[in-house]
């Protein structure tokens, strides 16, 4: 399981900036596709060996002046509920806010890791400005630049011994099943529909969160647990920023899940913010499956099934090797077949292929369709291994690796998944100097 941390505080006080100073080396969770804003208020970072989530909740908030204040302290309130770690920033030049203030206060009457990070000590001339905040009474007092990086090193180490460590499972190796989407579109009915009152044993695990249950799902020749986070079966309220909401309690299903069922409204299509909560699993390296769900409301043609898939293949790509499946919670069609094809898919995550099994029918390949000459530099591909990591990962080992182009990283990728099942499954490609 990751751990999430949230950047909180007033706006204009350097939240996004530091938000990717934090994940400047990291992907946001949309790439650029027709029709899609690219999201950069969720991110993956890694500092000492952990790797974690890092959401700015500034960058969620809308509306108008009279609003705004509203609902920051609300999704303030939110973060706390749903992170592991709390970054409170403030604005070191412009000094104390009695907003500021107002977070400190929520802050403080939780339990949860804080840290109050004074940004845009930039110089010399300002660097005792922010002792003013210790008015605040918080011991954890961080001056930073996020647009240099000063002390952003110093924090790090800080925050990371906050983390939570989970335990490996040696003894229990089942797939985590998690259903993940926007509200409405019938996660609480197929979660019902899978359990069943006879089949609900909750089993605990260790070094599982306060706000996740794990049932374990013993029926039909099947056995996995099926992840349940806080936020997975609540509704969320009218007045409520569905998009922050939503994507937030995602995250938290994701981490802590082996494959996402991500559950879609067939009568409204695959939209923005589906792709979203996609490119969230993706990013995580986690198994997925699209569920387009209500599919007995769509009014077909013999074509609307593949015309469908087309669109949504479309709208994720490059990542296209995913399973669709269309149901209907309602009348239970196909709900046997989303239980067996996300089995399939752990399955397919957990996929090894020997190293002398990928020598033989990837270099015979390589031979034929050598990387492309950049810069007269000619890369040699050796040999290639897969890596022992929780995804599938590969290792190509060559004379030049920083002239592989993102084009031939993505022809190799096409061939593993022609030669080898790892439908719905995120594959990693590195290249390394022999």
């Amino acid at each position: 399981m990751g751990n999430i941390v949230s950047l909180v505080g007033t706006p204009n006080v350097g939240k996004s900036t530091l938000f990717n100073r934090l994940t400047q080396s990291k992907e946001a969770i949309v790439d650029s596709v027709a029709g899609v804003t690219r999201d950069r208020n969720y991110g993956k970072s890694d500092w000492g060996g952990f790797e974690f989530s890092v959401i700015d909740t500034g960058g969620y908030v809308v509306g108008s002046d009279d609003i705004f204040e509203h609902e920051i302290r609300k999704q303030v309130s939110f973060a706390i509920e749903e992170s592991d770690v709390i970054l409170f920033l403030v604005d070191g030049r412009e000094g104390l806010t009695p907003l500021d203030q107002d977070v400190a206060i929520m802050l403080r009457k939780n339990k949860k890791p804080f840290f109050l990070v004074v940004n845009k000590i930039d110089s010399s001339s300002n660097y005792y400005d922010y002792t003013e905040f210790y008015s605040l009474g918080f011991d954890n007092v961080f001056p930073i630049s996020a647009i240099s990086g000063s002390g952003t090193g110093d924090l790090l180490d800080e925050v990371v011994k906050h983390f939570k460590v989970e335990e490996e499972q040696k003894e229990d190796q089942l797939p985590k099943i998690t259903i993940v989407g926007k509200p409405n579109v019938g996660k609480s009915s197929i979660v019902n529909t899978f359990l069943g009152k006879e089949q609900q044993i909750v089993t605990p695990l260790a070094g599982t969160t306060r706000d996740s249950t794990y049932t374990r799902y013993n029926s039909f020749g099947f056995d996995f647990y099926l992840v349940d986070t806080a936020g997975l079966r609540k509704k969320g309220k009218v007045e409520e920023n569905l998009e922050f909401y939503s994507v937030m309690r995602a995250v938290r299903a994701i981490e802590n899940s082996d494959v996402c069922i991500l559950m879609c409204d067939a009568s409204t299509g695959f939209d923005a913010q589906d792709v979203n909560i996609f490119s969230l699993a993706a990013r995580n390296r986690k198994g997925i499956v699209i569920v387009m769900n209500k599919w007995d409301l769509v009014e077909k043609e013999t074509k609307t099934m593949k015309e469908y898939e087309e669109v949504i293949r479309e709208k994720i790509a490059p990542f296209k090797d995913v399973p669709i499946i269309f149901t209907s919670v309602l009348t239970k069609q196909r709900i046997f077949k989303v239980l067996e094809t996300a089995v399939a898919v752990h399955n397919n995550r957990s996929r090894r292929i020997s190293t002398s099994e990928l020598n033989e029918k990837l270099l015979e390949i390589i031979q034929k369709t050598p990387p492309p000459v950049v810069k007269d530099k000619v890369v040699r591909i050796k040999y290639v291994t897969q890596l022992p990591t929780y995804f599938p990962a590969f290792a190509f080992f060559c004379n030049m690796p920083q002239y592989v182009r993102e084009n031939y990283t993505r022809f190799l990728e096409n061939r593993i998944r022609e030669l080898w099942d790892f439908s719905g499954c995120p594959i990693e490609i590195y290249f390394r100097k022999k």
